[in-house]
């Protein structure tokens, strides 16, 4: 008999939605549930991926009011009310099976404009080591691994370390959080080579992370660095 009908038995799956158990079995999230999710559509921000009102909106208001080192990044979800509950439950519940859902989702949907990414490997954002130790894990890092493994891509975590617990970043504008974070992110392992990068993270709102990490990975010479989310703001 398969082994995982045993773990299915006394581990069933839950629903990164709803949080009951997955009904089918064998599918990631609850066919019901999987409507309510809302998932980013066109037209979207040339620089950050949020949607924007009209194709003739190149970048949305924060990327124009803000320089971005990044290339480019692309989005799953929109951040609304469902999106912001499932990942409160991944982090603070220990509800990591989710990420089964929304890395299979992120490799699937992109798969072709990561592939014309052209980089050599998927970076997570790190947590502080604390903060870690407190969750058991950090999201990023098992998002990046399911995406990796998706799509036969290396993921380099030690590419990109996090030296300081920064202070709560509620409050703060977007110059503030930037300020309060590029002191947090140093580089790390150098990877030989390797031109281009993809940061991985669960959450994209003001930007203000995906730039500090970004001009960390520049300073250890990479050239191209893009990112990939599961949920990201409006643009509008």
């Amino acid at each position: 008999m398969n082994p995982s009908f045993f773990v299915d038995l006394l581990f069933p799956r839950r629903c990164p939605v709803c949080d009951d158990i997955v009904m089918p079995k064998g599918r990631l999230i609850c066919p019901a549930c999987f409507k309510k999710l809302s998932f980013v559509k066109g037209p979207v921000c040339k620089k950050c991926g949020k949607e924007v009102m009209s194709e003739n909106i190149e970048y949305c208001f924060d990327c124009v009011r803000h320089k971005r080192s990044f290339d480019y990044g692309l989005a799953l979800l929109n951040y609304d009310e469902t999106a912001k509950s499932s990942m409160i439950k991944i982090k603070y519940k220990n509800r990591r099976e989710y990420l089964d859902f929304y890395g299979e989702g992120i490799a699937a949907r992109y798969e072709k404009q990561i592939r014309r990414m052209n980089a050599g490997v998927l970076v997570p954002i790190p947590v502080h080591p604390k903060r870690e130790r407190e969750r058991g894990f950090n999201q990023a890092e098992v998002l990046a691994n399911k995406v990796g493994k998706a799509l036969d891509l290396p993921v380099a975590s030690g590419m990109l370390l996090r030296n300081k617990n920064t202070m709560p970043q509620k409050g703060l504008d977007p110059n503030e959080r930037l300020k309060n974070l590029e002191a947090a992110f140093v580089p790390g392992e150098r990877k030989p080579g390797i031109e281009g990068a993809i940061l991985m993270d669960d959450i994209y709102t003001t930007g203000s992370t995906m730039e500090a990490c970004t001009r960390a990975l520049k300073k250890a010479g990479i050239k191209r660095i893009y990112f990939l989310t599961i949920c990201i703001g409006r643009g509008y």
